[in-house]
């Protein structure tokens, strides 16, 4: 026993997270993502393999994956900025917008139902994927970012939904910058910026939305401490980050040989696979 949990419970969690970790970092590697589009469907089977239940599966996915982002994002923007990439003009427009919707994020997730969670990733997911299956260069909001309320809007969408998605807001914001015709290479830099952000509050909230679930699941090693605090599982950070940031490379190195066509046409069908995945859950139970 570790702490009162069975050897066999850790070692098998340990085992599954560090392989989870590695696929993950394949996948991150090859379609040039980072945060949760890839890390939450793998945690959402993993946790499910290990007894985890579903009333709080899909937001310790969520709180997890949040965690997770960190490093990366920090590491990442820091890159970005050095390189002169980063508009900070638009990152301090989105800072406390993006930082209160992930609060208010982290606030819905405390006594949000878990079929929120699961729509929310469809939503935004499918929506995603179809713009990199079907979109043109010539869908545009704009050729200018907008400034005032509306960026202001955006900003707290971009938080909110992050927080519930348990992504780095990557997605969402390069998809703003990109319909104002925005360089996506800008855009990606910037979204670093955010990634940070949107990580640090969002980990924290999980950790206080999830905290009383420890002592509501007794039998559930996975939320159990020093497995877990909140909704943060602490051995799928330890273990999560290390084999993902090693396969990574492998599978950048994989994505240069494919055309920026068959990436964007390779990432938008995962995307549409985990909206089914996910959809299938909600219907099924």
């Amino acid at each position: 026993m570790i702490f009162g949990i069975p050897y066999s419970d850790v070692a098998f969690l340990a085992v599954a997270l560090l392989a989870a970790g590695a696929a993950t970092g394949l996948l991150a590697g090859v379609f040039g993502v980072g945060g949760g589009a890839v890390v939450v469907p793998a945690l959402y089977e993993l946790f499910r393999a290990v007894g985890v239940p579903d009333e709080v599966r899909m937001p310790l996915c969520v709180g997890t994956s949040l965690a997770v982002i960190i490093p990366t994002s920090i590491r990442s923007f820091n890159a970005h900025r050095a390189k002169g990439k980063v508009d900070m003009s638009v990152l301090r427009q989105w800072a406390i917008p993006v930082v209160a919707g992930v609060i208010l994020g982290s606030l819905v997730a405390r006594y949000a139902p878990a079929d929120l969670f699961k729509g929310v990733f469809v939503a935004v997911a499918g929506i995603s994927a179809v713009r990199l299956l079907f979109a043109r260069d010539s869908w545009r909001f704009g050729t200018e970012m907008p400034t005032g309320p509306i960026m202001t809007l955006y900003g707290l969408v971009i938080g909110l939904l992050s927080a519930l998605m348990g992504i780095g807001g990557g997605q969402l914001s390069n998809l703003f910058m990109t319909f104002y015709g925005r360089p996506i290479h800008q855009a990606v830099a910037t979204s670093s910026g955010l990634g940070v952000l949107i990580s640090i509050p969002g980990a924290i909230g999980y950790l206080y939305a999830g905290w009383p679930k420890a002592a509501a699941y007794p039998d559930v090693a996975a939320l159990q401490f020093p497995l877990a605090v909140g909704y943060v599982s602490l051995i799928g950070f330890a273990l999560f980050v290390p084999t993902s940031i090693w396969t990574a490379p492998i599978g950048a190195r994989f994505a240069h040989t494919l055309s920026k066509r068959r990436l964007e046409v390779a990432f938008g069908i995962f995307l549409l696979l985990v909206c089914v995945r996910f959809l299938w859950s909600l219907i099924v139970g």
